[in-house]
């Protein structure tokens, strides 16, 4: 029971799920209650809304309106440090019941038909890759579809899938999931991270997180040393660096090809292959103390300082090269979002700073005075950006043909947005009234006018893929657009979507 000193909270996914309840002190900020959503999924960035208010982390807790309820709603971001954007060609639905149904490319995972005996009940959580899926059930086992050299064959390594799976990570063409024992088991593409032979000794106990590029992984133990494998080019190979690996990790984040690690003491420690610059002398001692946070695009990283500094490594071209605008990231930055070739960073101030390909988001001159305050949230697919200004309003710039060019739409975004998703070459927005608008490549799901009278209420998630999107409705329906091989068409499994779906991925 909280006292008049304290504050009772519950935050609330979409879903009805309670990631947290209970009573903070009444002077402290909501960045509190953003750890503790945190804790829920870590890693995953997310969004606090009282109704449709933005609960930024800077909001005292004393300015919460309790008329409004007690209740935050937590939106999970479609992008986040931890997990690589998406670029799979079929989606998943998760039932109420815990039954899968799969639809889009059949040959990477749109068909489950020879596992769906599987999935008729019990599954918690799926992961994809590029592929295949994963789906780990309540009783810890894995089942396994797709394509087979790509992780959609578990075969190889069955026993140790039928109990104690508690995660599941991917790169492009593997697996590798963690057992209640901290114990790792790897399977597919061997190129990709499918075969850990070479350090299996290290991954019988204690591993606590897994991290992915393109095509290795990467193991932090609960002594806080790191195991890698797969592809040396893309981060499989961390020899170089051992002995600054041996302890005190306590994240890791990868891009395409390249791991960055941050230590207890806030340093910060790279490897990778030929695709990755490291950080140069000129940069490293930036990078010794006080990192937080690190954000990878395609070959390149941000690493956010408790300072609210943001320093940058990697290609010029994909936001390796902040040195444009140095002076507005020397402090208050508090989130940093990346398309594959620039970064947009918002600061505390509602302020958005962007750098790198300067015709995929580097550039947003040509919006500038409407990113100088107010922003709450900045999403990117891979050639764009969208913001969302506390009003509601969303900004966005970038390649205009992929959704940075948001015109057509215009009158439907100057207020209510409550979250913005993107897929590779499009956007859609979700508004406050539970309606969709949908900006970008028309083929890709830029164009939802197909099933416009479906989408002008209820909604209550946006998941996309490469090239398609499903929403979720309040009533458990699921509603789909864009390319039509790829998901944007579930006509030929619409009767299992029409009620009790709480999750696509």
């Amino acid at each position: 029971m909280a006292t008049s000193s304290e504050i009772y909270l519950e935050l609330v996914e979409l879903s009805g799920h309670v990631v947290a309840k209970g009573a903070w002190s009444i002077t402290l900020r909501a960045n509190c209650l953003y750890h503790s959503a945190h804790l829920a999924k870590p890693g995953r960035r997310c969004r606090l809304l009282q109704g449709t208010r933005e609960i930024t982390p800077f909001t005292p807790l004393a300015a919460l309106d309790l008329r409004l309820g007690t209740c935050l709603q937590v939106v999970w971001l479609s992008s986040s440090a931890a997990d690589r954007r998406s670029h799979g060609y079929a989606f998943v639905a998760i039932k109420e019941n815990g039954s899968v149904v799969t639809w889009g490319n059949a040959a990477h995972g749109g068909n489950c038909s020879a596992v769906a005996r599987l999935l008729t009940e019990g599954v918690v959580q799926v992961c994809g890759n590029d592929s295949a899926f994963a789906a780990i059930k309540a009783s810890g086992s894995v089942v396994t579809w797709g394509d087979a050299n790509y992780g959609g064959n578990s075969s190889a390594v069955a026993l140790l899938l039928t109990e104690g799976v508690v995660q599941v990570c991917g790169t492009n063409g593997a697996f590798a999931a963690i057992k209640a024992n901290g114990s790792v088991v790897t399977w597919g593409d061997a190129a990709c991270g499918g075969n850990s032979s070479a350090v299996a000794p290290l991954l019988t106990e204690g591993v606590v997180q897994v991290s992915g590029t393109d095509g290795a992984f990467a193991a932090i133990k609960a002594d806080g040393s790191v195991v890698t494998w797969g592809s040396a080019e893309a981060g499989g190979n961390s020899s170089a660096v051992a002995p600054l690996l041996t302890e005190g990790i306590v994240q890791v984040c990868g891009n395409n090809f390249a791991f960055a690690a941050i230590k207890a003491n806030g340093s910060v420690v790279t490897w990778g292959g030929a695709e990755h610059d490291g950080i140069s002398s000129v940069l490293a001692p930036l990078l010794t103390e006080g990192v937080v946070q690190i954000y990878g695009t395609k070959y390149a990283f941000a690493a956010i300082k408790a300072d609210g500094s943001v320093v940058t490594w990697g290609r010029a071209g994909n936001g390796g090269n902040s040195s444009a605008v140095a002076p507005l990231l020397k402090e208050g930055v508090v989130q940093v979002c990346g398309t594959n070739f620039a970064y947009a960073a918002m600061k505390a101030n509602g302020s958005v700073v962007t750098w790198g390909d300067a015709d995929h988001g580097g550039n947003s001159s040509a919006v500038a005075p409407l990113l100088t305050e107010g922003v709450v949230q900045v999403c990117g697919n891979d050639f764009a950006f969208a913001a969302i200004k506390a009003d509601g309003s969303v900004v966005t710039w970038g390649d205009a043909d992929h959704g940075g060019n948001s015109s057509a739409v215009a009158p439907l975004l100057k207020e209510g947005v409550v979250q913005v998703c993107g897929n590779d070459f499009a956007f859609a927005a979700i508004k406050a009234n539970g309606s969709v608008v949908t900006w970008g490549g028309a083929n890709y799901g830029g164009n939802s006018s197909a099933v416009a009278p479906l989408l002008k209420g209820d909604v209550v998630q946006v998941c996309g893929n490469h090239s398609a999107f499903a929403a979720i409705k309040a009533d458990g329906c699921v509603v789909t657009w864009g390319a039509a091989n790829y998901g944007g068409n579930s006509s030929a499994v619409a009767p299992s979507l029409t009620e009790g779906v709480v999750q696509v991925c």
